[in-house]
Protein backbone atom coordinates (compact mmCIF):
# COMPACT_ATOMS: atom_id res chain seq x y z
CA UNK A 1 0.00 0.00 0.00
CA UNK A 2 1.21 3.15 -1.01
CA UNK A 3 1.83 5.94 2.41
CA UNK A 4 1.53 9.43 1.10
CA UNK A 5 3.47 11.82 2.19
CA UNK A 6 0.82 13.94 3.56
CA UNK A 7 -0.05 10.92 5.39
CA UNK A 8 3.78 10.57 6.89
CA UNK A 9 3.54 14.51 7.93
CA UNK A 10 0.40 13.93 10.30
CA UNK A 11 1.76 10.72 12.07
CA UNK A 12 5.20 12.29 12.86
CA UNK A 13 2.93 15.68 14.46
CA UNK A 14 0.80 12.99 16.65
CA UNK A 15 3.99 11.04 17.70
CA UNK A 16 5.20 14.43 18.51
CA UNK A 17 2.62 15.48 20.64
CA UNK A 18 2.21 12.43 22.39
CA UNK A 19 5.84 12.24 23.14
CA UNK A 20 5.13 16.32 24.37
CA UNK A 21 2.40 15.13 26.82
CA UNK A 22 4.43 12.59 28.76
CA UNK A 23 7.27 14.51 29.32
CA UNK A 24 5.58 17.29 30.54
CA UNK A 25 3.84 14.79 32.84
CA UNK A 26 6.95 13.46 33.88
CA UNK A 27 8.51 17.11 34.47
CA UNK A 28 5.68 17.88 36.35
CA UNK A 29 5.77 14.47 38.45
CA UNK A 30 9.51 15.16 39.08
CA UNK A 31 9.29 18.71 40.16
CA UNK A 32 6.19 18.25 42.64
CA UNK A 33 8.38 15.17 44.24
CA UNK A 34 11.05 18.03 44.83
CA UNK A 35 8.72 20.68 46.07
CA UNK A 36 7.98 20.89 50.06
CA UNK A 37 5.88 23.90 50.15
CA UNK A 38 2.24 23.73 50.14
CA UNK A 39 -0.20 25.65 46.79
CA UNK A 40 -0.54 29.05 47.79
CA UNK A 41 -3.83 29.60 50.01
CA UNK A 42 -4.98 33.12 48.28
CA UNK A 43 -6.98 35.73 50.64
CA UNK A 44 -9.98 37.16 49.72
CA UNK A 45 -11.35 40.34 51.14
CA UNK A 46 -15.23 40.79 52.79
CA UNK A 47 -17.40 43.90 53.30
CA UNK A 48 -18.99 43.99 56.65
CA UNK A 49 -22.12 44.45 56.98
CA UNK A 50 -21.99 47.56 59.36
CA UNK A 51 -24.58 50.99 59.33
CA UNK A 52 -22.31 53.01 57.56
CA UNK A 53 -24.25 55.86 58.51
CA UNK A 54 -24.37 58.91 60.84
CA UNK A 55 -26.25 58.96 63.36
CA UNK A 56 -27.68 62.33 65.09
CA UNK A 57 -26.79 60.88 68.56
CA UNK A 58 -24.75 63.53 70.93
CA UNK A 59 -21.37 61.96 71.79
CA UNK A 60 -19.20 62.84 74.99
CA UNK A 61 -16.05 62.12 73.09
CA UNK A 62 -13.09 62.85 74.80
CA UNK A 63 -11.47 66.86 74.82
CA UNK A 64 -14.47 68.46 73.36
CA UNK A 65 -17.88 69.58 73.27
CA UNK A 66 -19.74 72.63 75.44
CA UNK A 67 -17.93 72.59 78.75
CA UNK A 68 -18.99 73.68 82.42
CA UNK A 69 -17.20 76.03 84.20
CA UNK A 70 -16.00 74.75 88.19
CA UNK A 71 -14.18 77.53 90.42
CA UNK A 72 -11.35 75.97 92.45
CA UNK A 73 -9.89 77.82 95.25
CA UNK A 74 -6.35 77.06 95.85
CA UNK A 75 -5.58 78.59 99.54
CA UNK A 76 -2.47 77.48 102.17
CA UNK A 77 -5.09 74.29 103.44
CA UNK A 78 -5.79 72.94 100.28
CA UNK A 79 -8.16 72.96 97.33
CA UNK A 80 -12.36 73.78 97.65
CA UNK A 81 -14.64 72.93 94.52
CA UNK A 82 -17.99 71.38 94.32
CA UNK A 83 -17.55 67.93 93.05
CA UNK A 84 -21.43 67.53 92.52
CA UNK A 85 -20.93 69.75 89.55
CA UNK A 86 -18.94 67.00 87.40
CA UNK A 87 -21.42 64.85 86.09
CA UNK A 88 -22.64 61.95 83.50
CA UNK A 89 -23.54 64.10 81.22
CA UNK A 90 -20.84 65.93 80.64
CA UNK A 91 -17.08 65.23 79.25
CA UNK A 92 -15.46 68.44 79.32
CA UNK A 93 -14.87 70.79 82.23
CA UNK A 94 -13.50 74.55 82.61
CA UNK A 95 -11.49 74.56 85.89
CA UNK A 96 -11.09 78.22 87.07
CA UNK A 97 -8.72 77.96 89.47
CA UNK A 98 -8.17 81.06 91.48
CA UNK A 99 -4.64 81.48 93.34
CA UNK A 100 -4.63 84.87 94.31
CA UNK A 101 -4.51 83.64 98.77
CA UNK A 102 0.00 83.20 97.06
CA UNK A 103 -0.24 86.59 95.76
CA UNK A 104 0.44 90.08 98.57
CA UNK A 105 -2.06 91.81 96.50
CA UNK A 106 -4.72 90.02 97.84
CA UNK A 107 -3.28 88.11 100.71
CA UNK A 108 -1.63 91.38 102.01
CA UNK A 109 1.50 89.80 103.53
CA UNK A 110 3.48 88.42 101.07
CA UNK A 111 4.03 86.77 97.63
CA UNK A 112 4.32 83.04 98.25
CA UNK A 113 5.11 79.51 96.69
CA UNK A 114 2.36 77.26 96.37
CA UNK A 115 1.63 75.24 99.16
CA UNK A 116 2.07 71.25 99.38
CA UNK A 117 -1.21 70.88 100.59
CA UNK A 118 -2.56 73.46 97.56
CA UNK A 119 -0.90 71.42 94.78
CA UNK A 120 -2.17 68.34 96.61
CA UNK A 121 -5.43 69.63 96.37
CA UNK A 122 -4.87 70.23 92.66
CA UNK A 123 -3.85 66.99 92.01
CA UNK A 124 -6.41 65.01 93.46
CA UNK A 125 -9.22 66.93 91.82
CA UNK A 126 -7.67 65.77 88.44
CA UNK A 127 -7.00 62.27 89.46
CA UNK A 128 -11.16 62.30 90.53
CA UNK A 129 -11.43 63.69 86.77
CA UNK A 130 -9.17 60.77 85.08
CA UNK A 131 -10.89 58.34 87.41
CA UNK A 132 -14.21 59.30 85.71
CA UNK A 133 -12.85 59.90 82.28
CA UNK A 134 -13.44 63.39 82.11
CA UNK A 135 -11.13 66.23 80.54
CA UNK A 136 -10.32 69.29 81.68
CA UNK A 137 -9.48 72.92 80.67
CA UNK A 138 -7.22 74.68 83.04
CA UNK A 139 -6.49 77.99 83.59
CA UNK A 140 -4.97 79.52 87.00
CA UNK A 141 -5.52 83.62 88.02
CA UNK A 142 -5.59 85.65 90.90
CA UNK A 143 -8.50 87.56 90.46
CA UNK A 144 -9.98 86.44 94.07
CA UNK A 145 -13.13 84.46 93.43
CA UNK A 146 -13.03 84.57 89.67
CA UNK A 147 -14.84 88.03 90.39
CA UNK A 148 -13.59 90.52 87.65
CA UNK A 149 -10.85 92.44 89.62
CA UNK A 150 -7.34 93.27 87.85
CA UNK A 151 -4.10 94.37 89.24
CA UNK A 152 -4.41 91.56 91.60
CA UNK A 153 -0.91 89.52 90.54
CA UNK A 154 2.39 89.21 92.24
CA UNK A 155 5.64 89.92 91.63
CA UNK A 156 6.53 88.23 87.86
CA UNK A 157 9.44 85.74 89.69
CA UNK A 158 6.57 84.40 91.61
CA UNK A 159 4.45 83.77 88.90
CA UNK A 160 6.78 81.61 87.02
CA UNK A 161 7.50 80.09 90.40
CA UNK A 162 4.09 79.39 90.44
CA UNK A 163 3.64 77.80 86.84
CA UNK A 164 6.75 75.95 87.57
CA UNK A 165 5.14 74.34 90.80
CA UNK A 166 1.84 73.29 88.92
CA UNK A 167 3.32 71.76 85.76
CA UNK A 168 5.13 69.04 87.55
CA UNK A 169 1.20 67.83 87.86
CA UNK A 170 -0.17 68.89 84.63
CA UNK A 171 2.60 66.63 83.17
CA UNK A 172 1.10 63.42 85.01
CA UNK A 173 -2.47 64.24 83.42
CA UNK A 174 -1.96 64.03 80.15
CA UNK A 175 -4.86 62.05 79.12
CA UNK A 176 -7.12 64.30 81.42
CA UNK A 177 -6.08 67.71 80.26
CA UNK A 178 -7.36 69.20 77.03
CA UNK A 179 -5.46 72.55 77.38
CA UNK A 180 -3.72 74.93 79.58
CA UNK A 181 -5.24 78.36 79.06
CA UNK A 182 -2.10 80.97 80.24
CA UNK A 183 -4.38 82.84 81.60
CA UNK A 184 -2.92 84.44 85.17
CA UNK A 185 -2.76 87.78 84.04
CA UNK A 186 -6.41 90.52 84.64
CA UNK A 187 -9.88 89.85 85.15
CA UNK A 188 -10.78 86.08 85.30
CA UNK A 189 -7.21 85.26 84.01
CA UNK A 190 -8.07 87.02 80.52
CA UNK A 191 -4.93 88.80 80.21
CA UNK A 192 -6.17 92.74 80.05
CA UNK A 193 -6.66 95.20 81.83
CA UNK A 194 -4.13 94.37 85.00
CA UNK A 195 -0.90 96.57 84.70
CA UNK A 196 0.94 93.86 83.63
CA UNK A 197 -1.27 92.82 80.46
CA UNK A 198 1.83 93.74 77.88
CA UNK A 199 4.48 91.88 75.99
CA UNK A 200 7.41 91.81 78.55
CA UNK A 201 5.17 89.89 80.99
CA UNK A 202 3.12 87.80 79.24
CA UNK A 203 5.88 86.56 76.43
CA UNK A 204 7.71 84.94 79.31
CA UNK A 205 5.07 83.21 80.95
CA UNK A 206 3.99 81.84 77.66
CA UNK A 207 7.78 80.39 77.63
CA UNK A 208 7.58 79.17 81.40
CA UNK A 209 4.38 77.29 80.61
CA UNK A 210 5.88 75.53 77.46
CA UNK A 211 9.65 75.42 78.93
CA UNK A 212 7.45 73.17 82.12
CA UNK A 213 5.00 71.27 80.34
CA UNK A 214 5.34 68.11 78.26
CA UNK A 215 3.35 67.94 75.13
CA UNK A 216 -0.08 69.73 76.35
CA UNK A 217 -1.94 72.50 74.62
CA UNK A 218 -0.72 75.93 76.01
CA UNK A 219 -3.39 78.64 74.90
CA UNK A 220 -2.87 82.33 74.95
CA UNK A 221 -5.51 85.07 74.56
CA UNK A 222 -4.82 86.70 71.47
CA UNK A 223 -2.94 85.74 67.99
CA UNK A 224 -0.71 88.80 68.88
CA UNK A 225 0.26 87.31 71.81
CA UNK A 226 1.52 84.50 69.43
CA UNK A 227 3.14 86.74 67.03
CA UNK A 228 4.48 88.39 70.24
CA UNK A 229 6.42 85.08 71.62
CA UNK A 230 7.50 84.22 67.52
CA UNK A 231 9.15 88.19 67.37
CA UNK A 232 7.12 88.63 64.50
CA UNK A 233 4.21 91.54 63.19
CA UNK A 234 1.17 90.30 61.61
CA UNK A 235 2.80 91.53 58.40
CA UNK A 236 5.02 88.60 58.73
CA UNK A 237 2.47 86.11 59.00
CA UNK A 238 1.58 85.00 55.65
CA UNK A 239 4.34 82.42 54.97
CA UNK A 240 5.35 81.95 58.13
CA UNK A 241 5.45 78.15 59.27
CA UNK A 242 5.84 76.99 62.45
CA UNK A 243 7.99 73.39 62.67
CA UNK A 244 6.49 70.62 64.37
CA UNK A 245 8.71 69.88 67.40
CA UNK A 246 9.58 73.34 68.42
CA UNK A 247 7.57 74.83 71.23
CA UNK A 248 5.81 77.37 69.22
CA UNK A 249 3.61 74.04 68.10
CA UNK A 250 1.80 74.10 70.85
CA UNK A 251 1.31 77.38 71.45
CA UNK A 252 -2.54 78.40 70.42
CA UNK A 253 -5.73 80.73 71.81
CA UNK A 254 -8.57 80.93 73.74
CA UNK A 255 -11.43 83.38 72.93
CA UNK A 256 -13.01 84.48 75.04
CA UNK A 257 -14.78 87.06 73.07
CA UNK A 258 -15.80 84.55 69.86
CA UNK A 259 -18.22 86.18 67.66
CA UNK A 260 -18.61 89.28 69.70
CA UNK A 261 -17.72 91.70 67.19
CA UNK A 262 -15.47 91.98 64.13
CA UNK A 263 -12.73 91.88 66.24
CA UNK A 264 -13.84 89.37 68.59
CA UNK A 265 -13.89 92.30 71.27
CA UNK A 266 -10.20 92.87 70.41
CA UNK A 267 -8.98 89.09 70.09
CA UNK A 268 -7.98 89.87 66.37
CA UNK A 269 -6.30 92.75 64.84
CA UNK A 270 -7.03 91.63 60.95
CA UNK A 271 -9.86 88.42 61.39
CA UNK A 272 -8.89 86.96 58.30
CA UNK A 273 -5.58 87.23 58.08
CA UNK A 274 -5.57 85.76 61.73
CA UNK A 275 -7.82 83.03 61.50
CA UNK A 276 -5.56 82.06 58.17
CA UNK A 277 -2.73 81.55 60.46
CA UNK A 278 -4.46 80.62 63.07
CA UNK A 279 -5.89 77.49 61.39
CA UNK A 280 -2.56 76.00 61.12
CA UNK A 281 -2.60 75.89 64.58
CA UNK A 282 -5.89 74.74 65.27
CA UNK A 283 -5.58 72.19 62.69
CA UNK A 284 -3.29 70.01 65.86
CA UNK A 285 -4.79 72.05 68.61
CA UNK A 286 -8.01 72.80 70.41
CA UNK A 287 -9.67 76.22 70.06
CA UNK A 288 -12.53 77.37 71.88
CA UNK A 289 -14.00 80.20 74.42
CA UNK A 290 -17.37 81.78 75.00
CA UNK A 291 -19.67 83.36 73.15
CA UNK A 292 -21.01 87.20 73.55
CA UNK A 293 -22.44 90.41 72.83
CA UNK A 294 -26.06 89.44 71.88
CA UNK A 295 -26.52 91.81 69.38
CA UNK A 296 -24.05 90.56 66.93
CA UNK A 297 -24.53 88.42 63.34
CA UNK A 298 -21.67 87.05 63.66
CA UNK A 299 -23.01 83.91 65.90
CA UNK A 300 -25.88 83.43 63.18
CA UNK A 301 -25.64 79.78 62.18
CA UNK A 302 -25.68 80.77 58.15
CA UNK A 303 -22.66 82.89 59.19
CA UNK A 304 -20.84 81.73 62.02
CA UNK A 305 -20.62 78.28 60.26
CA UNK A 306 -17.88 78.25 57.90
CA UNK A 307 -15.54 80.21 59.95
CA UNK A 308 -15.91 77.02 62.77
CA UNK A 309 -15.10 74.25 60.24
CA UNK A 310 -11.96 76.99 59.30
CA UNK A 311 -11.10 77.69 62.64
CA UNK A 312 -11.08 74.10 63.86
CA UNK A 313 -13.61 74.60 66.70
CA UNK A 314 -13.32 72.23 69.72
CA UNK A 315 -14.88 73.37 72.70
CA UNK A 316 -17.00 76.31 74.29
CA UNK A 317 -19.03 77.50 77.12
CA UNK A 318 -22.68 75.98 77.72
CA UNK A 319 -23.04 78.51 80.61
CA UNK A 320 -22.09 82.01 78.23
CA UNK A 321 -23.38 83.69 76.87
CA UNK A 322 -27.31 82.46 77.52
CA UNK A 323 -29.15 84.40 74.72
CA UNK A 324 -26.46 83.17 72.15
CA UNK A 325 -26.97 79.47 73.12
CA UNK A 326 -30.51 80.17 73.44
CA UNK A 327 -30.87 81.43 69.52
CA UNK A 328 -28.98 78.35 68.45
CA UNK A 329 -31.36 76.50 70.18
CA UNK A 330 -34.27 78.53 68.53
CA UNK A 331 -32.69 78.47 65.42
CA UNK A 332 -32.85 76.02 62.57
CA UNK A 333 -29.82 74.26 60.16
CA UNK A 334 -31.15 74.00 56.72
CA UNK A 335 -30.03 74.20 52.94
CA UNK A 336 -29.02 78.24 53.81
CA UNK A 337 -26.38 76.57 56.09
CA UNK A 338 -24.83 73.73 54.71
CA UNK A 339 -25.31 70.13 52.69
CA UNK A 340 -25.96 67.57 55.46
CA UNK A 341 -29.25 67.10 54.61
CA UNK A 342 -29.56 64.38 58.06
CA UNK A 343 -29.25 67.62 59.93
CA UNK A 344 -32.41 69.45 57.96
CA UNK A 345 -34.79 71.01 60.67
CA UNK A 346 -32.71 69.96 63.48
CA UNK A 347 -31.48 73.07 65.78
CA UNK A 348 -28.28 75.05 65.42
CA UNK A 349 -27.56 74.03 68.95
CA UNK A 350 -27.54 70.27 67.84
CA UNK A 351 -25.71 70.89 64.74
CA UNK A 352 -22.82 72.83 66.63
CA UNK A 353 -23.24 70.34 69.80
CA UNK A 354 -22.63 67.68 67.51
CA UNK A 355 -19.72 68.87 65.89
CA UNK A 356 -17.13 70.69 68.09
CA UNK A 357 -13.86 68.65 67.82
CA UNK A 358 -13.52 65.36 65.96
CA UNK A 359 -16.65 63.44 65.09
CA UNK A 360 -15.74 59.90 63.11
CA UNK A 361 -18.31 57.83 60.37
CA UNK A 362 -17.05 54.78 59.69
CA UNK A 363 -17.28 54.71 56.02
CA UNK A 364 -15.91 50.97 54.84
CA UNK A 365 -14.88 48.34 56.84
CA UNK A 366 -13.01 45.38 54.75
CA UNK A 367 -12.24 42.02 56.05
CA UNK A 368 -9.15 39.90 54.50
CA UNK A 369 -7.72 36.58 55.72
CA UNK A 370 -7.49 32.58 53.82
CA UNK A 371 -9.19 29.71 54.44
CA UNK A 372 -7.21 29.03 56.78
CA UNK A 373 -8.45 31.64 59.04
CA UNK A 374 -4.93 31.90 60.90
CA UNK A 375 -4.55 35.89 60.44
CA UNK A 376 -6.79 38.67 59.70
CA UNK A 377 -6.08 41.79 58.09
CA UNK A 378 -8.42 45.00 58.98
CA UNK A 379 -8.82 48.05 56.19
CA UNK A 380 -11.32 50.65 57.40
CA UNK A 381 -11.91 53.79 56.17
CA UNK A 382 -13.34 56.86 58.59
CA UNK A 383 -14.78 60.11 57.69
CA UNK A 384 -14.09 63.28 60.07
CA UNK A 385 -17.41 65.33 59.93
CA UNK A 386 -16.54 67.54 62.81
CA UNK A 387 -15.14 71.03 62.87
CA UNK A 388 -11.97 69.95 64.64
CA UNK A 389 -9.40 66.83 64.71
CA UNK A 390 -8.13 64.34 66.82
CA UNK A 391 -5.40 65.67 68.71
CA UNK A 392 -3.96 63.40 70.69
CA UNK A 393 -2.83 59.62 69.12
CA UNK A 394 -4.87 57.19 70.45
CA UNK A 395 -3.83 53.32 72.10
CA UNK A 396 -6.50 51.03 69.65
CA UNK A 397 -7.12 47.31 69.91
CA UNK A 398 -9.20 44.46 68.01
CA UNK A 399 -11.87 42.67 70.40
CA UNK A 400 -13.60 39.57 69.37
CA UNK A 401 -16.47 38.27 70.67
CA UNK A 402 -18.00 35.24 70.88
CA UNK A 403 -22.28 34.61 70.26
CA UNK A 404 -22.50 34.26 74.29
CA UNK A 405 -21.50 37.73 74.57
CA UNK A 406 -18.25 36.60 75.81
CA UNK A 407 -14.67 38.38 75.05
CA UNK A 408 -12.67 35.49 73.65
CA UNK A 409 -9.77 37.71 72.29
CA UNK A 410 -8.33 41.55 72.09
CA UNK A 411 -5.21 42.68 70.89
CA UNK A 412 -3.61 45.50 70.69
CA UNK A 413 -2.98 47.03 67.10
CA UNK A 414 -1.60 50.13 65.44
CA UNK A 415 -2.48 53.19 67.68
CA UNK A 416 -4.93 55.28 65.84
CA UNK A 417 -4.32 58.92 64.98
CA UNK A 418 -7.58 59.62 63.12
CA UNK A 419 -6.65 59.56 59.87
CA UNK A 420 -9.48 58.79 57.02
CA UNK A 421 -7.11 54.98 56.08
CA UNK A 422 -6.61 52.93 59.02
CA UNK A 423 -5.13 48.93 59.03
CA UNK A 424 -3.76 46.26 60.80
CA UNK A 425 -2.84 42.70 60.65
CA UNK A 426 -3.27 40.29 63.41
CA UNK A 427 -2.98 36.62 64.05
CA UNK A 428 -6.33 34.43 64.85
CA UNK A 429 -5.98 31.86 67.19
CA UNK A 430 -10.04 31.10 67.82
CA UNK A 431 -12.01 27.66 67.89
CA UNK A 432 -14.86 27.77 65.25
CA UNK A 433 -17.96 29.64 65.75
CA UNK A 434 -19.27 33.10 65.06
CA UNK A 435 -17.63 36.59 66.23
CA UNK A 436 -18.55 39.80 66.06
CA UNK A 437 -15.69 42.24 66.18
CA UNK A 438 -14.62 45.53 67.55
CA UNK A 439 -12.27 48.58 67.32
CA UNK A 440 -11.52 50.09 70.51
CA UNK A 441 -9.96 53.35 70.62
CA UNK A 442 -9.23 55.11 74.35
CA UNK A 443 -6.46 57.57 75.52
CA UNK A 444 -5.48 56.07 79.00
CA UNK A 445 -6.90 53.15 81.33
CA UNK A 446 -8.03 53.12 84.92
CA UNK A 447 -7.94 50.28 87.05
CA UNK A 448 -7.21 48.05 84.32
CA UNK A 449 -10.36 49.64 81.83
CA UNK A 450 -9.99 51.58 78.94
CA UNK A 451 -10.98 55.75 79.61
CA UNK A 452 -11.02 58.41 77.13
CA UNK A 453 -12.56 56.33 74.92
CA UNK A 454 -13.42 57.17 70.92
CA UNK A 455 -17.23 56.26 69.88
CA UNK A 456 -17.97 56.65 66.45
CA UNK A 457 -21.35 58.58 65.13
CA UNK A 458 -22.44 55.45 63.41
CA UNK A 459 -26.17 54.52 64.45
CA UNK A 460 -25.97 51.40 66.92
CA UNK A 461 -22.56 49.90 66.19
CA UNK A 462 -20.68 51.12 69.83
CA UNK A 463 -20.76 48.55 72.74
CA UNK A 464 -20.80 51.03 75.63
CA UNK A 465 -19.87 47.93 77.88
CA UNK A 466 -16.95 47.41 75.66
CA UNK A 467 -16.13 50.54 74.90
CA UNK A 468 -15.57 50.09 71.78
CA UNK A 469 -17.24 50.19 67.75
CA UNK A 470 -18.25 46.87 66.06
CA UNK A 471 -17.05 47.07 62.46
CA UNK A 472 -17.40 43.28 61.62
CA UNK A 473 -18.34 39.77 61.96
CA UNK A 474 -16.27 36.76 60.95
CA UNK A 475 -17.31 32.66 60.82
CA UNK A 476 -14.24 30.39 61.92
CA UNK A 477 -14.71 27.32 60.22
CA UNK A 478 -11.43 25.26 59.19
Amino acid sequence: MKITKKFVIILVAIVFIISASFLTIILTKNKDSHNNNPPEDPKKSYVQNINYSESLEKINNPDQGFYIPILVRLTEGGATYNKNIIIQDTQLYHLRIDISAFSKAVNSDADKPLSSAALSGLKELLAYLKSQSKNAIVRFAYDPNYGGQKDKEPQAETIYQHITQVSKILNEFQSTITAIEVGLIGPWGEMHSSAMANSLVITPIIKTFLSNTKNLPVLARTPKMIYDFLGITINEIENYEIKEGSEAYRLGIYNDGYLGTDTDLGTYTNRAKDIEFLSKQTSHLPFGGEVVVPESKLHDIEVCLPEMFKINLNYLNYKWNNYVIDKWKNSLYNQACGQDSAYYNASAFKYIENHMGYRFVLKNSLFSYSKKQDKLDIELSIKNVGFGNLNKEKYAKIIFVNDKGEVVLSKQVNSFSGSEKYSCSLDLNLENGNYSVYFSVYGDEHEGSAIYDVQFANAEEYNSQLKANKIGQIEIKR
